[in-house]
């Protein structure tokens, strides 16, 4: 019997992170077309993904790397495109026993993400290393799997269907803004500023020398630092 109890939140975990695991395959596989069109092989995207277990992060890191961006450029604007996982992990460290080793911090730190977030601190009391390590069992696996069979596929595909398959990443990032958008004018108005800001210094002569990954950077701290500023969200706005 205790034999069992011992078992099950990992068995959970792994119960849970099945959807997770399915929908990160989905998406991973169409993140293997970006890898592949920046250059990277199978093994590289299957790594590149076992390490940075983030959406927005792999697709700016595989754009800055496409257009051959320096270390410290691709590092930024990984850095910025998962800044909201430093919130995510401030708020699991509050459910963290003060009695855990360092080392499941240091894991629990490599798979923030808003799946992981989401159904670790809907569970009561601390957080259970072995609940996380069933959940990233099967859905980290599978990331970094749909990446690499992204990056085969679309070295077998056709040109057309490559592309095709392509426009499912702007569709991920089309859900992620869109909901946001409509709740707040204030967040629409930034993504409609960060649209076409983005584009008129991609069309300016005297800008058009930015790397992508340059503009992510600059048009990110632009525009997130000025509505901080100018429309700062009040205490009782960021209840939940």
């Amino acid at each position: 019997m205790s034999d069992s109890k011992q078992k099950s939140p990992f068995l959970e975990g792994m119960r849970d992170g099945v959807p997770i695991g399915l929908g990160y395959f989905a998406v991973a596989f169409s993140l293997g077309i970006a890898a592949r069109n920046a250059g990277l092989t199978a093994l590289q995207g299957l790594v590149a993904s076992l390490l940075c277990v983030a959406s927005a992060g792999e697709y700016a890191l595989f754009n800055s790397i496409g257009a051959f961006g320096g270390f410290l450029e691709i590092a930024l604007v990984t850095l910025v495109a998962n800044a909201r996982y430093f919130l995510m992990s401030c708020a699991l460290s509050q459910r963290i026993d003060p009695n855990m080793p360092n080392l499941h911090r240091y894991l629990f730190g490599w798979a923030v993400t808003d799946e992981f977030f989401g159904i670790n601190i809907a569970r009561p009391g601390y957080l259970e290393p072995r609940y996380y390590y069933g959940a990233i069992a099967v859905a980290v696996p599978l990331w970094a799997v749909g990446t690499a069979l992204g990056i085969l596929m679309g070295n077998l595909l056709p040109g057309r269907v490559v592309s095709a398959l392509s426009v499912a990443l702007y569709g991920m990032f089309l859900a992620i803004i869109i909901p946001p958008a409509r709740k707040s004018r204030v967040v629409g108005v930034c993504v409609a500023l960060g649209f076409a800001l983005s584009w008129l210094l991609s069309a300016l002569p005297a800008l058009a020398f930015l790397s992508s990954g340059t503009r992510i950077i600059l048009l990110t701290l632009l525009i997130a630092g000025g509505a901080a500023a100018f429309f700062p969200v009040e205490e009782q706005e960021a209840q939940p």
